[in-house]
């Protein structure tokens, strides 16, 4: 069982993504349009000790995780955590170059190598096979690279929820630990409901990423019962969006999600260093805080 830092950094910011601002989405979009400018953050993340980045498999991941290949000695503890599909892109090619072309694009290895191994799967509507497809097509950019934990996003994890396809998430449980050696990890919108999916298929333990805050923003069923289900199941949870895409002040969103003790990691994200800086010594003034606490 892999140990998960603290503190994990996620890519929103990097790819024009907040959910509460369409103009800031925009600026973002545009300062990060170069790979040395998404590089210069993550730097400053690492050398703040937040060695852990969450990232979607977006195609400018390559260029990202080239730059980490050429200087091992520089980035040996650098951690990868991928987050796929990133759905945009399947979509988008499939509409230029159709859904054929699309397979051939994507999967790793030959052409025919890919068909043998479940192209063919695809085309019969194999769901396994397809899933194994694009997990080898998405880890191609991080290969040799330390990945050891490779999640499904909400989109993905949250439709095959309502899909009842409940197996998909077993598979991909064996797959990733068989095939790359590693842990599983699920994203996803409703965390009371997927984790009673995920024990009816006997995955013990999982990790599951969800928006975890203190106005209920995104969270299926409410602060209250996300609250109970931590106290009382048995998982990893991972919180995401704890400022609510800004609507919470920093402090008050992490006392909030720091004072919940069953949670092992936080994601989020930011575009400076004063910012990673700010948010790093917050959460741990927060957790000495509570510490101090139980021992008294």
């Amino acid at each position: 069982m892999s140990k998960m830092d603290r503190l994990l950094f996620g890519d929103n910011q990097f790819f024009g993504v907040n959910h509460m601002s369409e103009e800031k989405a925009r600026a973002q979009l545009l300062r990060f349009k170069d790979d040395a400018a998404i590089i210069e953050v993550l730097d400053s993340a690492y050398d703040a000790g937040i060695k852990t980045f969450m990232c979607t498999t977006h195609d400018r991941m390559a260029g990202i995780c080239d730059h980490m290949r050429r200087d091992p000695v520089r980035y040996k503890d650098f951690v990868f955590y991928p987050c796929m599909p990133y759905a945009h892109k399947y979509a988008n090619s499939v509409t230029e170059v159709g859904p054929l072309e699309t397979i051939k694009r994507y999967s790793a290895g030959s052409v025919v190598g890919t068909l043998l191994r479940g192209a063919m799967g695809a085309l019969t509507k194999d769901v396994y096979d397809l899933m194994k497809l694009l997990v080898d097509g998405e880890m191609k950019s991080f290969k040799g690279l330390n990945t050891p934990v490779i999640f499904v996003q909400n989109v993905v994890t949250d439709l095959l929820l309502g899909m009842k396809l409940h197996g998909v998430f077993a598979e991909f449980h064996k797959y990733v630990r068989e095939r790359y050696g590693a842990e599983a990890g699920f994203i996803t919108m409703n965390m009371p409901a997927l984790l009673d999916v995920l024990q009816e298929v006997g995955i013990d333990n999982p990790i599951v990423c969800s928006n975890i805050n203190k106005i209920n923003f995104r969270m299926c069923g409410g602060r209250e019962l996300y609250e109970k289900t931590i106290r009382e199941r048995r998982f990893r949870p991972i919180a995401m969006s704890v400022f609510a895409s800004g609507a919470i002040p920093p402090a008050e969103a992490l006392e909030y999600v720091c004072s919940q003790p069953k949670i092992e990691s936080i994601v989020f994200g930011a575009s400076s260093r004063r910012n990673i800086e700010q948010t790093r010594d917050l959460v741990r003034k927060l957790d000495a805080e509570r510490a101090s606490a139980l021992t008294r």
